[in-house]
């Protein structure tokens, strides 16, 4: 039997080492299912999802703890647009991503025939560095392998578009004629460094500082131990920005946490108060949380050219791999004698984590969030993979949880999308069947797509080496995040119609579809709910009646906040009793004495 051009683009993806392609079947890849059918365990593993926009989520989690590309596939017209938000949430984030989507067949394009999307048009921003529609067979090898190429090169986005009928067709490869175009599967992509006068040039920046602050992003994970070891001889402390929660652990003196408006008490002292800051590998975008723009020299290193220079002034701005560009930096930099900055930013840290001790302690009605976050941090395995999603859960995520060497955390960053923390879960179980996984999530996100992605969950979970994955949901019936930003920065009370969700049996529905589930209802049942979980012999989900009372409070509220926030209560939020007291308590901690 001849093979056919859907068998071949699995198995050029096969020689990728690509193993996995999450997808949902439709009539625009049909010749693809087919083909799956009939390759067997030779072919990237199909993954089926219950919805497009799942499947690229699942490919992006899994890219993002693999470290490979992810692959998704989608049938044409309405599966093409699916598949969009996961793809602009791998592109906001720099993930590898390869997108193949089925297309009407080639004699009826242009007729406006059903389900017929301009495809190229579709996708020419979020595939912006490689699209391309496959109209003969003799164009694959080259296709696949430039958007393979194109997608670890630049940490982007590709698409492959494939006509229904081109997947049926015969495949025959290019051949030694003019205009054909062959192809290769080999690829090595470099670790640029910079040259060695701009490298002083950045020593003489860093040496010159006194008070010194190092800002670490996801593009710093491969140099964790050359960002230890310029803190150690600067005198560092050390910012993360959300991406970057996994980088370094937080159990060294020196992390102060979390940057930003989720962030930390530790880390907002850090940029207010240092005179000198080093940017390693983000691309955090609120320079709000930075230092004032005429306080501190600056250095900002990234290997993405495109990346380098914004958010602050920088005096020096260094294109290059993270790892290698520090390791060059390193004998420039001469050793701080003076220890006093390092040991006020630990001094700042301590506190930190006493005063979020203190937070988790609260009364609130029922459950105190913090409370959720804070007594499940210590019992996290050392091999725990985190997710989270966006809304009020991604505060108590960023603070309260301490991530230990060899754990690995992500979320939506660039475009904080609700949806993705549990299909994110979904792609890291198979990247790591052998890990253990915590998705974090509120209600508004299960609602939105994660009551779906649990079966898709109950669906693989005995196939996994370690089956735990543990669900935990914050039920307050509020789209809480959203909440608190309409009275901090609207100054509008709390919108019933708008921000207040039907209760739902999250921990029910689990055990419904044969999985785990635990709801927790009083405040004395957390740990052992989270213990419950982790003794699972399936993934669990626990629901947490939650206060939506409980105000994340950013780590330097400003005047303008407090006023808008004040203005909201007074005119006529319904919870505006219960956030005050409750808001008050919180706060407080703040301001108790320290050990």
């Amino acid at each position: 039997m001849a093979q056919k051009v859907a068998d071949y683009v699995l198995a050029r993806l096969g020689e990728w080492d690509v193993e996995h392609v999450f997808s949902f079947a439709g009539d625009g890849i049909n010749g693809l299912i087919a083909a799956w059918g009939r390759a067997g365990d030779d072919a990237p593993r199909f993954v089926q999802s219950r919805h497009e926009e799942l499947a690229a989520f699942e490919a992006v989690g899994y890219a993002k703890f693999s470290g490979k590309v992810g692959v998704c596939a989608a049938t044409s017209g309405p599966g093409a647009i699916h598949l969009l938000n996961g793809l602009y949430d791998a592109k906001l984030d720099h993930v590898p991503m390869v997108a193949i989507v089925g297309q009407t067949t080639r004699f009826a394009m242009g007729g406006s025939i059903q389900q017929e999307v301009d495809l190229h048009s579709l996708y020419k921003d979020v595939a912006a560095d490689f699209v391309e529609t496959v109209t003969v067979p003799q164009q694959l090898p080259n296709v696949i392998d430039r958007a393979m190429r194109t997608a670890i090169a630049r940490r982007t986005v590709t698409a492959i578009i494939l006509p229904s009928d081109v997947q049926e067709l015969d495949y025959s490869p290019p051949t030694h004629e003019f205009k054909m175009v062959p192809s290769s599967l080999d690829f090595s992509p470099g670790l640029p460094v910079p040259d060695e006068a701009d490298l002083r040039r950045a020593a003489e920046v860093l040496n010159a500082g006194e008070r010194v602050a190092i800002m670490i992003g996801q593009g710093a994970r491969a140099a964790a131990d050359e960002v230890t070891e310029v803190a150690d001889v600067l005198g560092a402390g050390v910012s993360k920005a959300l991406l970057g929660k996994d980088v370094l652990p937080d159990d060294l003196a020196f992390v102060t946490g979390a940057n930003g408006l989720l962030g930390t008490r530790p880390s907002y002292e850090l940029m207010r108060d240092c005179d000198t800051l080093l940017m390693v590998g983000s691309g955090f975008p609120y320079s709000q949380f930075l230092p004032e723009l005429d306080q501190a020299r600056a250095v900002n290193i990234d290997i993405d050219p495109m990346m380098v220079g914004l958010r602050y002034p920088f005096e020096v701005n260094l294109a290059g791999d993270a790892a290698r560009t520090l390791r060059g930096l390193l004998p420039m930099l001469t050793r701080k004698d003076d220890r006093s900055w390092r040991e006020t930013v630990e001094s700042n840290v301590a506190r930190w984590w006493e005063v979020l001790e203190r937070r988790a302690g609260v009364e609130a009605d029922p459950v105190n969030p913090e409370q959720v976050f804070h007594e499940l941090s210590p019992m996290l395995p050392a091999n725990a993979i985190l997710t989270s999603d966006s809304g009020s859960a991604a505060n108590w995520y960023a603070r309260h949880l301490k991530i230990r060497r060899g754990m690995r955390a992500t979320l939506s960053g660039g475009l904080a999308t609700m949806g993705p923390g549990l299909p994110y879960a979904t792609g890291a179980k198979f990247a790591h069947p052998e890990r253990p996984v915590f998705a974090l999530v509120g209600d508004g996100a299960m609602q939105m797509n994660g009551i779906n992605e649990l079966i898709t969950i109950a669906k693989y979970y005995q196939e996994w080496a370690d089956p735990r994955v543990v669900v935990g949901v914050l039920n307050n019936q509020d789209l809480n995040q959203v909440t608190w930003e309409l009275r901090a920065m609207a100054g509008s009370p709390d919108v019933p119609f708008a921000q207040h969700i039907p209760d739902f049996p999250y921990a029910g529905f689990a055990e419904s579809i044969g999985l785990a589930g635990v709801k927790v209802t009083d405040p004395g049942q957390v740990r052992g709910a989270w213990e419950k979980a982790l003794a699972a012999d399936r993934p669990c989900v626990v629901e947490f009646v939650t206060d939506p009372d409980v105000p994340p409070i950013p780590p330097h509220a400003s005047l303008d906040q407090m006023e808008s926030t004040a203005a909201a209560l007074l005119r006529g939020d319904p919870e505006a009793w219960d956030v005050v007291k409750t808001g008050v308590k919180s706060k407080a901690q703040d301001f108790l004495p320290g050990r």
